[in-house]
């Protein structure tokens, strides 16, 4: 069993890794031997070919002590302390993957910048252009600016909607505890481990109820775990949840070290395909050409110069509809540009974009990673 989680890891092209506030800083300041071994663990998967994002707590326990209180209770406090202890994570992992001639690029994001479609997009094409350009996106919920009402609170569902976000294969929980169990190992003898799930159930919620973590510095439990593997399970990613608090944790794995595996049955392209298909109300329509028409029937983009008109009024990120000439629609997808927009730019060819708008925008009004056809 255990070799078909290392297996998971090995297969997968794009990989989410989330690590906790225990992992990264001890007593204040990083942990920079084990962030080191991490730093290895991710560019070995970078030479085989595999993507990888890291989500990183760790700022607000690292500028802690320089408020000089122990404490963070109150928002503000928090915020202050990611403001000091955000450039210090960065500066440890850039000086842990220095060895590997690996960039770390920093991406803070909000429970907003993944929920609304328009900044959804705009996040999406951040990250990929990271990820082209070789670098490792490092990502962290951005303490600094957000309010309660609009917070994670904790990175393990903020790790899950990156891999929603960015169609990964594989994400990869590193936990003060080595996956879930049947009840709490610590206290009761008779706790069994369990390997691997094919779903989620509400049994396996009470199991980590009892079996929840409070490590003292961060603010996850297997609790909020098992909401992010739901999460990602739904996207078509595979979720480890795995120990880690030891040298080299992914390579631990690929050595079939314990883990439980919440295997996905489809792939995140073909969950995307579903999701698209079932909750997007279009909020207007763009018409095309019959060679437009073609070409989207044949899996590809929708671009500017095959746009003959739009019908109705709505904003970059909306939901919209795509007619063929005999107005049988077509497609449905979210759009990289406004009704205004793509009114000015209609039946011209892409680089002409930036001269048209004033800005050099996306090359495809409606890619087809965010698109179904009907």
């Amino acid at each position: 069993m255990r070799a078909m989680t290392a297996d998971a890891l090995t297969r997968a092209k794009r990989i989410v890794v989330k690590t906790g506030s225990a992992l990264m800083a001890e007593s204040g300041r990083p942990r920079h031997a084990w962030l080191a071994s991490l730093a290895a663990d991710i560019a070995a998967c970078r030479k085989r070919g595999q993507e990888v994002i890291l989500v990183s707590s760790g700022a607000v326990a690292l500028g802690r002590a320089a408020l000089g209180s122990a404490g963070t209770a109150r928002l503000d406090q928090k915020q202050a302390a990611a403001a000091i202890g955000q450039p210090r994570l960065m500066a440890a992992l850039a000086e842990a993957f220095a060895p590997h001639d690996v960039t770390v690029g920093q991406a803070l994001l909000t429970l907003s910048d993944t929920e609304t479609r328009r900044r959804w997009l705009n996040a999406r094409a951040t990250l990929e252009t990271l990820l082209e350009a070789g670098i490792v996106p490092v990502i962290n919920e951005n303490d600094t600016v957000a309010t309660d009402e609009i917070r994670y609170g904790d990175n393990d569902r903020l790790a899950a909607r990156v891999a929603q976000m960015m169609g990964a294969d594989l994400l990869v929980l590193l936990s003060d505890i080595d996956g879930l169990y049947t009840a709490d190992p610590r206290s009761n003898p008779d706790a069994q481990h369990i390997d691997r799930l094919d779903a989620l159930t509400p049994e396996h919620d009470a199991m980590a109820t009892g079996a929840n973590t409070a490590a003292g510095v961060g603010s996850g439990g297997m609790v909020t775990k098992l909401a992010a593997a739901r999460i990602a399970h739904g996207a078509g990613c595979s979720t480890v949840i795995t120990l880690g608090n030891r040298d080299h944790p992914l390579l631990a794995l690929e050595d079939g070290a314990r883990a439980t595996l919440i295997a996905a049955h489809v792939t995140p392209a073909r969950a995307r395909e579903a999701w698209l298909a079932g909750h997007l109300q279009p909020e207007g329509f763009i018409r095309v050409d019959e060679g437009a028409a073609k070409a989207l029937k044949g899996g590809a983009s929708l671009l500017a110069v095959g746009v003959t008109g739009v019908e109705g009024g709505f904003d970059k990120g909306a939901a919209v509809a795509v007619k063929a000439p005999d107005g049988k629609v077509i497609a449905k997808g979210v759009t990289a540009y406004s009704a205004a927009e793509i009114q000015r730019i209609a039946g011209r060819q892409s680089e002409e974009t930036e001269s048209i708008l004033g800005y050099r925008g996306r090359p495809a009004i409606v890619h087809r990673d965010d698109m179904v056809r009907t």
